[in-house]
């Protein structure tokens, strides 16, 4: 039987001691390529680069994709300049991932963004960003709990009749939280999924639920918390669906 090959968005990191100082290595946190083995998919690292005709190539391989976590998104892509607590921008990452996202649509494969990846999503259908947490004029909770990635430490509510409500079974979930940087304008075609108790955006799904994004980290989870598999099953169930 065939299990569908699940791209995994990469990132960079330049190894500045030991051998090699200055060395730029691809790589992914080890938690997605372990998600997606658990829950019977294939996971394809898929290496940064700035080459279209690679990229396209790249996501013509793939069954469905996941746009991982990282840097924040820079602002000029929702025409802002920086505020000055933003955090570390790599626009070239933001146009390689974009270019995953409008491949995978276009090939009608399900796409499930985390953390930057939803940020992303959010960005590319014509949304935006609070830079900061600071910036949100509302009275807002922490969510950047800076410890212990498989712990849950917020509670978030899931809107009746969503996609992700029925993957959970249930209104109200407990999720880990590491993101410093806001939902603030929805993206076009978009559709909240789920909130955090002081209002802020936490999931959203586009029209078919073929794109999916959220705000914690389910990799993360998929250990402590049996029910976060869910979202990796949903997106190889429907990776191996003709038509997808």
């Amino acid at each position: 039987m065939h299990k569908p090959i699940i791209g995994i968005s990469g990132s960079r990191i330049i190894n500045n001691g030991g051998a090699l100082p200055g060395y730029y290595r691809s790589y992914v946190n080890e938690d997605y390529v372990d998600s997606v083995i658990q829950n019977g998919g294939i996971p394809y690292i898929i290496p940064f680069n700035d080459n279209e005709e690679v990229t396209v190539a790249q996501v013509a391989q793939l069954d469905g994709l996941i746009l991982s976590g990282g840097h924040d998104v820079t602002p000029w892509n929702y025409g802002e300049e920086s505020q000055q607590k933003i955090g570390m921008i790599w626009p070239a990452r933001d146009r390689f991932d974009m270019r995953l996202l409008r491949e995978a649509e276009k090939a009608h494969i399900p796409v499930l963004g985390i953390c930057r990846g939803a940020q992303l999503i959010n960005v590319a259908h014509g949304g935006s960003l609070y830079q900061d947490i600071s910036y949100r004029e509302a009275p807002t909770l922490k969510h950047n709990q800076g410890h212990t990635p498989d712990l849950p430490t917020q509670t978030i509510n899931l809107r009746q009749g969503s996609h992700l409500a029925a993957l959970f079974a249930r209104q109200t979930i407990h999720v880990n939280s590491f993101h410093h940087q806001l939902i603030k304008d929805l993206g076009q075609g978009l559709t909240a999924d789920a909130k955090a108790l002081d209002g802020v955006i936490e999931a959203f799904e586009n029209a078919d639920a073929s794109v999916i994004g959220v705000q914690w980290h389910p990799e993360m989870l998929h250990r402590s918390v049996q029910a976060m598999n869910n979202l990796f099953t949903d997106l190889i169930r429907r990776a191996e669906k003709e038509g997808f």
